[in-house]
């Protein structure tokens, strides 16, 4: 199933949302100018480094230009090619504007910020020694959704669904696009436990992100809001 809107409207224009989406795309433009390597071995989070206080790079080009434990924050804003971040912004589309109303602007960025820091920690717990760089903002982007599952359950979402031949666009409610979701982020992590130092998706910070979200919501929720459909 593929997101393509909601119809869980919004009073306000979710300036913290668009914000975070314009920084990602100037950040992918500049990636093509100078670089995708080296900016995601510079500026991506690598667990080994982070565990054991140290560059793994001999190379200055792909050396951190800061301190290691800062990549927690510059990760968020690198990606890996045009789907990488064609599919995190589009789920930062259809699922922020509304847990930006229900929060504030303000309190958004920080959750927002706080989700992908427990996204790279809970990867980082699950492969200390990896040397492979994390990069993108899939991890807070979990926590967004995690928000949107526990705030906004009966919301019916547009999704898109492919099956061989079979093409259509259906709405179904959001506590079931986005379980699904966790549950298929739960099942290829368990399934990648064994190969966590060949790279690929990671699965644990998107687990570790979605968790986040479903704990702090109520932190950083401004008011109560109750939504009925």
């Amino acid at each position: 199933m593929i997101p393509l809107t909601d119809s869980n409207p919004t009073t306000k224009v979710p300036i913290a949302c668009y914000t975070i989406i314009a920084i990602n795309l100037l950040v992918f433009f500049n990636q093509l100018f100078t670089g995708t390597d080296v900016n995601v071995y510079r500026y991506g989070i690598i667990p080994y480094e982070i565990t054991h206080f140290t560059e793994i790079s001999q190379n200055p080009a792909f050396q951190t230009p800061f301190a290691n434990i800062l990549t927690l924050f510059t990760s968020m804003f690198i990606h890996g090619g045009f789907l990488h971040i064609a599919s995190n912004m589009l789920f930062l589309w259809i699922f922020g504007d509304n847990v930006e109303e229900l929060m504030g602007s303000w309190r958004f960025i920080l959750f927002y910020l706080l989700a992908g820091i427990v996204a790279a920690f809970t990867q980082i717990i699950i492969a200390p020694s990896s040397t492979i760089p994390m990069v993108g903002a899939s991890g807070a982007i979990a926590g967004i959704l995690g928000a949107y599952f526990l705030k906004f359950p009966r919301a019916k979402v547009k999704v898109l669904i492919i099956f061989f031949f079979f093409i259509q666009v259906v709405s179904v409610p959001a506590v079931i696009v986005l379980g699904i979701w966790f549950l298929m982020q739960i099942i290829s992590g368990v399934t990648s436990l064994g190969a966590l130092d060949m790279g690929g998706t990671a699965w644990f910070a998107h687990i570790g992100g979605f968790v986040a979200g479903l704990i702090f919501v109520n932190k950083f929720q401004k008011r109560r809001v109750e939504i009925w459909y």
